[in-house]
């Protein structure tokens, strides 16, 4: 008999079973899928404002001397071009131009805090201490960090008169040091929506007041708690990448289309002479949006056919609400990648007939 596995909750585990939300394992944790259904939370966040529970990611302090070169090798893009109150998207390579992980990078007072996928805690500290050298000193904080995410067009109107005036006017991955409801947060204009809004980062000690504090606040705005169901499809319609899914340790920034956060321009960084080179002959793949005819949705390892040929994979797919079909990102060979061409993605005995589409398949967020 397996012994059970114990899961790991965040510190709003009570919020959503007094909710009724309907929970399941992620990365190890007991985390709300849906609370009322995907589309109605999918909506709330598109046409109104939407409170994610995202304490399940990982959080790392970077500090000491030596911390802003070490994170400037370690990450593909350029640490060293941050200001303090500023943050920034990277992927982190292997020497082989494989992402380890895509995190966020916060230049703090003093020192950096990384967010990191909760799946990749434990593999992205073990990297880092890898490769740490001379003054850098790396702490995991992640279970002293509360994350909630408030995110849609009203998420601003929510927040006014319990921030500060100066957070309202961030602008989009900025941050600040400041008060919320009274307690001290790093408030963050960052988001996996599409949509405006802030992600706010506290010690789990304050979690019931902030929770209530933001039910309340958000009352008349109708604030809805949103689940993982309905950040997988508010993110696939900006084709945002799922690490797991869309990328992983076999697949490369270039592939993956994020080649602008790659600054081959800096002197040195893990991955680079393999990406140098992969951009002087060119991806043999690229990662590209579909859109399905009719309403049936390719499915994650979907083979994708052009012609009677399998020429790549489906990474991502769902029915987006926001746009009333079904769609799916996938890796194909560079040859089928062309804007219109023409596919089938293949699933046993169904194929579903798609085209290439360009990303983001939604346009109309909030997030300017």
């Amino acid at each position: 008999m397996q012994p059970t596995t114990t899961l790991k909750r965040t510190p709003f585990y009570p919020f959503h079973k007094a909710l009724g939300a309907k929970l399941v394992d992620f990365a190890g944790f007991e985390m709300p899928v849906r609370y009322t259904g995907d589309v109605r939370e999918h909506q709330a966040v598109r046409t109104g404002v939407g409170l994610f529970d995202v304490s399940h990611m990982g959080e790392f302090r970077v500090e000491g001397g030596g911390a802003e070169a070490f994170l400037d090798r370690m990450v593909t893009n350029d640490v060293t071009a941050l200001a303090e109150g500023q943050a920034l998207y990277t992927p982190v390579c292997r020497p082989s131009g494989g992402i380890v992980d895509d995190i966020l990078v916060y230049r703090c007072a003093g020192h950096f805090m990384l967010v990191v996928n909760a799946s990749n805690v434990a593999k992205d500290l073990a990297w880092l201490m890898e490769h740490r050298g001379g003054d850098v000193r790396i702490s995991d904080v992640s279970d002293d960090t509360a994350l909630l995410a408030l995110q849609g067009p009203r998420a601003a109107a929510v927040l006014a008169g319990h921030v500060p005036e100066a957070a309202l006017e961030l602008e989009y991955y900025r941050f600040q040091v400041g008060s919320l409801f009274g307690i001290e947060a790093i408030i963050s204009r960052t988001g996996y929506t599409g949509e405006d809004g802030f992600e706010l980062y506290f010690h789990p000690q304050h979690a019931e007041r902030v929770w209530q504090g933001l039910e309340a606040a958000g009352r008349s705005a109708h604030l809805a708690p949103v689940g993982l169901g309905a950040r997988d499809t508010l993110r696939l319609e900006m084709g945002y990448m799922l690490y797991g899914n869309d990328i992983d340790d076999s697949t490369s920034p270039l592939e993956a289309g994020l080649g602008w956060t790659v600054k081959m321009a800096k002197p040195d960084f893990l991955g680079k002479h393999a990406l140098v080179e992969e951009k002087e002959r060119g991806p043999t793949r690229t990662l590209v949006g579909l859109e399905a005819e009719g309403r049936r949705v390719p499915r994650h390892d979907g083979a994708v056919e052009h012609q009677g040929t399998v020429v790549g994979r489906v990474t991502s797919g769902t029915f987006a609400p926001s746009l009333e079909r079904a769609i799916a990102m996938a890796y194909v060979s560079r040859a089928a990648s062309a804007l219109g061409t023409s596919l089938e993605v293949v699933s046993g005995t169904t194929r579903i007939p798609v085209r290439v589409v360009r990303r983001p398949f939604y346009t109309q967020g909030s997030h300017r």
